[in-house]
């Protein structure tokens, strides 16, 4: 026997593995999420997950509704805020943090950008948002080819590990528009080389699901020009992409205040990533806690089910009995 704490909870068990574990517990392993020792164990290899005496571990349930349980999952990767943030135009580290915190984020971008060798000792930003807390998201902001993005990525793994990016190759500087050729050339490299490309893609269904054949674990349509905050200009698109992908679908950039974060979540996307909304606010921090709301209210108006509209009023009131 073994000394488990489980949500929190001391337990004692005989089992050998997380899916044994699982099944003590009278769940279906296929049915449930579970972090172990901090890190989160794919349902697919539960049973080949050894645990050990003074493991910790957490199990959830895959359930819809309250905030609380509906968690979300991007290539095995549990997480339960569906609002990513961005890490540029912030008015300095500090603020970019504090603002992180505010808006109840997991997962940042980060731009990878050469070392200031003039400056070693210059702050960064893993200064102040730890990556062991926070999960970061490279990107390739600025890239104008597949080779430039590929190669960019290539640094960002061996920096720091990371095989789960962000995938941008854009078109040209006035629209920042994305190039689709060359975005989906550099899926099928990145995703042949074990990356987990989370891709920014134009608001085209059928383009969409080309990219999820070719490797792309999640597909991340414009709702807008990025930084542009002109808000989901595309609704019915990113609709239909979302009804055909088997992968997330996330609305990246044209997000300008919180209610536009909420349309995208009433949509049915899976989650919103937004930089400027946040950091071009006169108050970011504020502006943080109120995209964390939006995206959390448009989640639930989505899992609720909106009422059907109508052509002609429908009183609330009953008129029989009027005096």
């Amino acid at each position: 026997m073994i000394a488990l704490t489980v949500n929190g909870e001391t337990r004692r068990t005989a089992a050998a593995t997380i899916a044994d574990l699982v099944r003590e517990l009278d769940l279906d392993p296929a049915k449930v999420a579970v972090e172990h020792n901090g890190t989160i164990a794919p349902r697919s290899e539960l049973a080949a997950h050894s645990i050990a005496d003074g493991d910790t571990l957490e199990i959830v349930h895959f359930v819809g509704g309250g905030q609380e349980d509906d968690i979300w999952t991007v290539a095995g990767r549990t997480f339960g805020s569906r609002l990513i943030v961005g890490t540029g135009k912030y008015k300095d580290f500090e603020q970019n943090a504090a603002a992180l915190e505010a808006s109840g984020a997991e997962i940042v971008t980060v731009a990878v950008r050469r070392v200031n060798v003039s400056d070693p000792k210059a702050p960064m930003l893993t200064d102040y948002i730890d990556p062991k807390k926070i999960t970061y998201l490279p990107n390739t902001a600025g890239c104008f080819t597949a080779d430039e993005a590929i190669r960019t990525l290539r640094l960002a793994r061996e920096a720091g590990g990371w095989a789960l990016v962000k995938l941008e190759v854009l078109g040209e500087a006035r629209t920042l528009y994305p190039d689709m050729r060359e975005t989906l050339v550099a899926t099928e490299t990145l995703a042949r080389e074990g990356f987990l490309p989370m891709v920014y893609c134009v608001d085209d269904p059928i383009a969409a699901k080309q990219l999820e054949d070719a490797g792309a674990v999640a597909i991340m349509p414009l709702g807008a020009p990025i930084g542009s905050g002109l808000g989901i200009q595309n609704r019915v698109t990113i609709r239909l992409i979302k009804e055909g992908a088997g992968v997330p679908v996330l609305v990246d950039a044209g997000v300008g205040t919180a209610s536009d974060a909420a349309v995208a979540m009433e949509l049915g996307c899976d989650g919103v990533l937004m930089n400027t909304a946040i950091a071009e606010a006169k108050d970011p921090i504020r502006m943080a806690r109120a995209m964390k709301l939006a995206v959390e209210a448009g989640r639930d108006a989505y899992l609720a089910g909106r009422m059907a509209t109508r052509k002609y009023a429908d009183p609330s009131s009953p008129l029989a009995g009027l005096i």
